[in-house]
């Protein structure tokens, strides 16, 4: 009796062992600087694709990301950095804190957004562009603005909202670009003097590069200097606003992934970073974005065709470069 006795209890200890077994996940935290309304739709796709890993998603603003990753150094709490901007991961890259993975699937992206050394692999790409609310203009009485150039009309004072560089990636490729067009990169102060002008009529520096599209759709500004799809996410839901891409040069930014040195949890790590550029994944950010580094997957149709828009051709290695002198100026003149 004994026997048999032992030998149920063996055989039940032995069920619930591998029962957890078979539960147990591994873990990865996750930072990003994504849209929550992206993440929030990604999501549905990750636990679908990779149900034995235990998701943690930590979203944080550009800067707020920026900072906590330069804090835990020493000690990182993530194990991966999923959509950020080329910018800053250049940026990270110099100081040593990514470790090169070459994930899955790479050798089919375009090889133009993957580093050379697998520091970091480019998955999508956002376009600045204007969010205009045409009953505020109509109410107002404003000119619809083709560019830059037409937001120093003083009719615009106080109605123009844009995002704070220092915490936005959107912020600083609106700003980068400005001054190189006004030949930064070979020394000139023209851009910092532009931009003097436009700050006369800024009703608001916002930490998101979404939320100036967002509150000009709520009819709380003019214009929103923002990014492509958030304006094509108010549009769709039925707010009276539109595109404009500078006339001038649109700039732009490429989102990409990359895995910390010291995580915690390289083998999930990994496993999420295989998945972040597969087609599954490509076809989410589609939804959102205006092209992603994967050929062949369609972008969506409520965008205006890229062929239409003048993008400006942004040197990515310079904006890394200067980065810390060009904030810390723009903070100096303009954070009163």
């Amino acid at each position: 009796m004994k026997r048999k006795w032992l030998a149920l209890v063996v055989s039940f200890l032995l069920v619930a062992f591998l029962s957890g077994s078979a539960i147990a996940k591994d873990k990865v935290v996750v930072y990003t600087s994504l849209e929550t309304n992206e993440i929030d739709k990604y999501r549905e796709a990750y636990l679908k694709d990779l149900p034995d890993l235990e998701i943690h998603v930590i979203r944080l603003s550009t800067g707020e990301l920026g900072a906590r990753m330069l804090a835990e150094r020493a000690n990182p709490q993530a194990d991966l950095i999923w959509g950020w901007a080329v910018t800053n991961l250049e940026d990270f890259v110099l100081k040593g804190m990514l470790e090169p993975y070459k994930p899955k699937g790479v050798e089919k992206l375009e090889k133009r957004f993957v580093n050379p050394q697998f520091n970091y692999v480019g998955i999508d790409m956002y376009i600045a562009a204007f969010c205009v609310n045409t009953k505020v203009m109509k109410e107002k009485g404003l000119p619809m603005p083709k560019g830059w150039n037409d937001l120093l009309n003083p009719k615009f004072k106080g109605l123009i909202a844009m995002p704070n560089p220092a915490a936005s990636g959107t912020g600083f490729l609106q700003i980068s670009s400005i001054l190189q067009m006004y030949g930064a990169k070979e020394g000139k102060e023209d851009g910092w003097e532009f931009l003097k002008k436009l700050d006369k009529n800024m009703g608001e520096y916002i930490k998101s590069g979404s939320r100036p599209a967002t509150r000009t759709a709520a009819g709380e500004f003019a214009v929103g200097a923002s990014f492509d799809f958030v304006v094509a996410e108010q549009k769709k839901q039925g707010f009276p606003v539109e595109f404009v891409f500078p006339i001038e040069g649109a700039g732009y930014e490429i989102e990409a992934n990359g895995l910390l040195k010291g995580a915690k949890n390289v083998a999930a790590a990994k496993k999420f970073l295989d998945w972040a550029i597969s087609e599954n994944a490509m076809k989410e950010y589609s939804k959102f974005k205006y092209g992603v580094t994967l050929p062949g997957i369609p972008t969506r149709p409520d965008l205006p065709k890229l062929s239409e828009i003048k993008l400006y051709p942004m040197d990515f290695a310079w904006q890394t470069k200067n980065r810390d002198d060009i904030l810390k100026k723009w903070e100096t003149l303009f954070l009163k």
